[in-house]
């Protein structure tokens, strides 16, 4: 018996250790949703053997939960600029070892060094673009030029608003004449009456399912992302009806991807950044998603359509007057406080 119980032991051991070795040959990824050719996570694992296991986030502010939680495991996530400077602060990333990343070179030195990661310590820059106002030509006839025209009465029940903190407040903060940033609670209070008053004319606050919406003609403006807009005029899979206007004033942002101090892999986790910056497969990705590459070598692959698409890739005079969201720190709150009484209405 007791030589049973020894082997019934030995067995239970090895499969533990079996089991934790397969699984140290996954990776586990933390993405947006529909943010990258799923084809090439295939073509990583046949490329490298190491299997992927994908899951989706609807927000930053989801994806700071997830990797906040005390049982969290993710190798790799693509947070934007103002969450990659918390979780930086907050000693949730992994510094990359950029000797195992050499398709880096490939990254445009533009979108290098930024404010909330100088040195690139913590993350490779994934995709970037603006925030503009997409909107149905047969249902808006008059020149779309400011974010105005989503408090105009007569697109009651036509408007279309992310469900999302920072760009809905900061829409209505730029609309103001505000910074995307500002710690006045006077400014956020004068944005969030704002927002009350647009609510009746809003159809819906939404997040993905913003593209289909406005594909449907269910809407006749929405705020979208500038690579959402070029997936909704996509003239195969899009709506010809659509057109983008970027306004004198918006947001700039740019997503990254990093490596939380979850990650169980970062070995692996570096060979699929070094994977995605490869001057191919970012432009296939790019192509597929819409969103803007900051990796040079794959914008000289790019059809011309896209390099002079001002959706895809605005003048640098225009993105000049563009900001960055910041990290407001424990000031959250009071934007949280106000937003609650947005989505209350």
């Amino acid at each position: 018996m007791k030589k049973i119980t020894l082997l019934l032991a030995m067995v239970m051991l090895l499969s533990v250790v079996f089991v934790g070795c397969a699984d140290d040959e996954t990776l586990y990824i933390l993405n947006w949703g529909d943010y990258i050719d799923e084809e090439l996570l295939t073509e990583f694992t046949e490329e490298t053997g190491i299997k992927v296991k994908y899951v989706t986030m609807a927000n930053n502010e989801e994806m700071l939960v997830k990797l906040q939680a005390s049982d969290c495991r993710f190798d790799v996530c693509f947070p934007s600029d103002y969450i990659i400077e918390k979780l930086i602060a907050d000693d949730l990333l992994h510094e990359i070892n950029k000797d195992n990343i050499p398709n880096m070179v490939n990254i445009d030195e533009r979108f290098l060094d930024l404010a909330f990661d100088p040195d690139n310590k913590y993350s490779v820059p994934y995709m970037w673009g603006t925030v503009g106002i997409l909107y149905n030509t047969t249902m808006v006839n008059e020149p779309v030029t400011s974010w105005d025209v989503l408090w105009d009465e007569k697109y009651a029940d036509q408007i279309l608003m992310y469900d999302s903190i920072r760009d809905s407040m900061g829409v209505a903060l730029l609309k103001l004449g505000y910074s995307l940033n500002t710690r006045s609670e006077a400014e956020i209070e004068a944005a969030a009456e704002a927002l009350i008053e647009q609510r009746p004319l809003v159809h819906a606050y939404l997040g993905d399912n913003i593209k289909e919406s406005m594909i449907n003609g269910e809407a006749a403006l929405a705020v979208v992302y500038s690579g959402d807009a070029m997936w909704c005029m996509d003239e195969e899979e899009g709506n010809p009806d659509l057109a983008f206007a970027m306004p004198e004033k918006s947001n700039l942002w740019f997503d990254n991807i990093v490596i939380p101090k979850t990650s169980k892999n970062k070995e692996a986790a570096e060979k699929f950044i070094n994977f995605l910056c490869d001057a191919e497969v970012a432009k296939r990705n790019t192509e597929y998603i819409g969103y803007s590459t900051p990796n040079k070598a794959a914008l000289e692959l790019l059809d011309e359509s896209y390099i002079n698409n001002p959706t895809y890739n605005p003048s640098a005079e225009l993105i000049a007057n563009y900001e960055l969201f910041s990290d407001l720190g424990d000031f959250v709150s009071v934007y949280n406080k106000h937003w609650e009484r947005v989505k209350a209405n």
